[in-house]
Parts: structure tokens; sequence; C-alpha cells
């Protein structure tokens, strides 16, 4: 029966993270793959939802005072001006924004460029719209963007450029000489930007997030996409927006409601609670996350990783391998579930091989498989049982995890 799949189907197979979640859950390990909390979400916010469900706020329902609450904070953040009734699309989550907005923008044939590693659903949304993906590969150790290669990667089928920043899986916080580079890149060839700003009140080190819409001539071409789910813990609600001029977002809303019709109606309205939150809210969001980063960069440069860049966004430590280790990222991964009991992420799932052999060899890929992704979006418990699981198996072994060495 395989054949009666259509192609688009046959190229997708179950997400690598969500199987080494799977695999924690059955060996009891604990989980530092997955980017989603383990302690509770904000009392108020979940009060919230109650509140809505014993209100009946249970059918499908659009709650216009979520567009009107981002208009005013895209304004003091930004200082960009939307209208909350035209400009606003409510989706069931960031990951439905994003892929409507790709269909909204996107024909069959029409090039994208992407940043390299990314996180493995653009690729998916780009591929299921008839598109294109055309990576350019970001330069570690600081995954810095090569201007003339992102240049280069233009052609005249060039249609898109996909921005996430703060970057999963890297915690890079793009530069305003990069958002430059890249406005600068869009406005010339006339191209859309769909950005990706799940992480945008989750910066370290006094680093400020920029959204790229904010650069001159970059309103009227970007397509921003966001939601609460990682601001406030709540990433299985699945409420997100996307935020465009009206003639993207008016495709985008009849995309959504084609497809899924309406976000949740009791966590929409608790979302106005938590649009509503102060300024001291996202301060100490942002310090509990920093302590938490500095934690696991002190924990995993420990047992012999190299932490050559430390994140300034988003909540993942993207570490490259003990340099003395000769195996791959997947295998690494595999003997920490088995001897340490302690399940993270292999790198390579977020790097794309769609680079041709002369390309690759130019910017030196063999990093591919070097690198794991370890989530801290954790409780202290979490964290410290981690820590210990792995301090003992090292002091045990009397070398680095995994034990293949040169």
């Amino acid at each position: 029966m395989e054949q009666k799949l259509s192609s688009a189907a046959k190229t997708f197979t179950p997400s690598p993270i969500q199987e080494l979640s799977h695999l924690a859950q059955r060996s009891n390990a604990i989980n530092l793959a997955e980017g989603f909390p383990d302690f509770p979400a904000p009392s108020h916010l979940k009060h919230a939802a109650i509140s809505a469900i014993n209100s009946d706020f249970n059918q499908y329902r659009h709650v216009q005072g979520i567009c009107d609450h981002l208009a005013n904070i895209m304004k003091e953040m930004h200082g960009l001006d939307f209208d909350p009734r035209t400009d606003m699309a409510i989706c069931c989550g960031q990951t439905e924004a994003f892929a409507a907005a790709v269909f909204a923008i996107i024909d069959q044939g029409d090039e994208v460029v992407l940043f390299d590693p990314s996180y493995e659903t653009y690729e998916g949304c780009i591929r299921m719209a008839g598109g294109i993906p055309v990576y350019v590969a970001l330069e570690p150790p600081h995954w810095t963007l090569n201007p003339e290669r992102f240049i280069n990667s233009f052609t005249a089928r060039t249609k898109a450029v996909i921005l996430n920043s703060p970057h999963n899986p890297t915690g890079k916080v793009f530069t305003k000489d990069e958002l430059e580079t890249i406005a600068g890149a869009c406005c010339r060839r006339d191209c859309i930007a769909i950005t990706d700003e799940v992480y945008e009140h989750i910066t370290y080190d006094n680093i400020k997030h920029i959204s790229l819409a904010s650069l001159p001539g970059m309103q009227e071409r970007t397509i921003i996409t966001s939601s609460l789910s990682k601001t406030f813990s709540v990433t299985g609600w699945r409420v997100g927006w996307a935020i465009a001029p009206a003639l993207f977002a008016s495709a985008i809303r009849n995309i959504h409601v084609k497809i899924t019709d309406s976000a949740p109606a009791p966590f929409q309205e608790a979302a106005l609670t938590a649009l509503r939150s102060p300024p001291e809210y996202f301060e100490k969001l942002r310090r509990e996350y920093e302590s938490k980063r500095d934690y696991i960069a002190h924990l995993i440069e420990g047992i012999g990783f190299q932490i050559k860049f430390k994140p300034r966004g988003a909540f993942f430590l993207f570490a490259e391998l003990p340099e003395n280790y000769l195996f791959s990222d997947v295998e690494y991964v595999k003997e920490l579930i088995k001897q340490a009991g302690v399940v993270a992420v292999p790198g390579c799932g977020f790097f794309h091989t769609t680079l041709s052999t002369e390309k690759l060899s130019q910017v030196g890929c063999g990093y591919q498989k070097r690198y794991i992704r370890f989530a801290f979006c954790k409780s202290s418990a979490t964290l410290a049982a981690a820590a210990q699981k792995l301090a003992e198996l090292s002091d045990a072994m009397g070398c680095d995890i995994g034990g293949k060495n040169a």
C-alpha cells in the first residue's frame, strides 16, 4: 500500500528528537533532548485557562484582544506599527503559523534560503509547498554568517529567506550587521522574509532581540511568527501567531481556517493574561534561564565537551564532542543513554546534506557529526540529577563518557 502515499508523505520520517524522547521514557532516562520545560507553567496562567473553560469558552473562537496586545508589544519592542484588525493571524502554535506563511507565498520550484544548522520543521514545510530549500552554512564555532556565501545563494528563483533568531539549535542571536546583510539582500532581490521569533524574550548577557522587520525596508516584506510556548512555558497550549502586511496576514488566516479553523479557545483567553505580563516577568525569565545556561555549560565542559560558544539566546547548548572522541554524535548519544541514563540530541539532525560535495569541502563540514544539543529548559532538580549521573559515570570510567578515544 506504500504506493498510495503521496510523494511528500514518503519523504517524512519520525523526528529523531521525538524518537529519543520515547527511548528516554522507556529507559527512564533524564530528558535533555526536547525543548519543553518540565517545571510548572505560571500559576496565574493556569488559573486563567481554567477560568476560561469554566466560563464555557470551549467552542471555535477568535480572540481579537490577542491581536490588540501583539500590536502594542510590537510597537514597544521594535517601534513597528501594525493594524491588529488586518495584520495578525492567530494560529495553532508557531509551527502552524510558519507552515501557513510558507503555503501562502511559496509555489512549485521557488527557492527558499535557510541557515544551516536549522530546525527540521522548516524544510518539511518548504517541500510540502513545492519549494526548494537552499542552505547557507553558518561558520562554527560562533555560527557566523558569511555575507558572500549568503549573497551567492540567491538565484532568479529565490522567493524567500527563513530566519530564526534567537537560533535553535545553536543559541546564536544574529548581530545587527548580519541582520543588515539579510535585509539588504531581501530588498535588492525583492524577496520575502519569514522569521521564527519564539525565543524573542530569552536572551542573555544583556543582548536584546532585534526583529528583522524593524530594519529599513523590511516591515513590508517580513512575516513574523511566534507563540506563547517558550516565553510562558506552555508548549502544549498551541497558541501562536503570524504578524505581517495585510495581504500576507489575510492569506495566512484563510489557510489556517481551512486546516484547523481555530486555536484552542480557552488558551486564547488565557493568552490575554500572558500578554499583559509586566516587564518584571520577562526579566525574571531571562535571569533564570541564564543561570541554567551557565550551570549546564559548566557541567558539560566538566565531562570533556568543548564549549567554544556559549548560547546568547534560546535554551539549548550546542556543544562539540570531546576532542579525543573519535566516533559520531549519534553513537555518543546512544552511549549517553545506556551508560548515564541521560538523553540529548545528536546535532546531525539539524544539518543538511543538500550542499554539493564541492561546497561541503569548501565550508569544511566535517563538524556536522561533532555536536550534541542539550536542552536546559528543565527544573533545577532535573539538571542536578543529570549532573549527578554524568559525574558518577565519568568518575567510574576515569575518562570522558563513551570511552572511545585515541
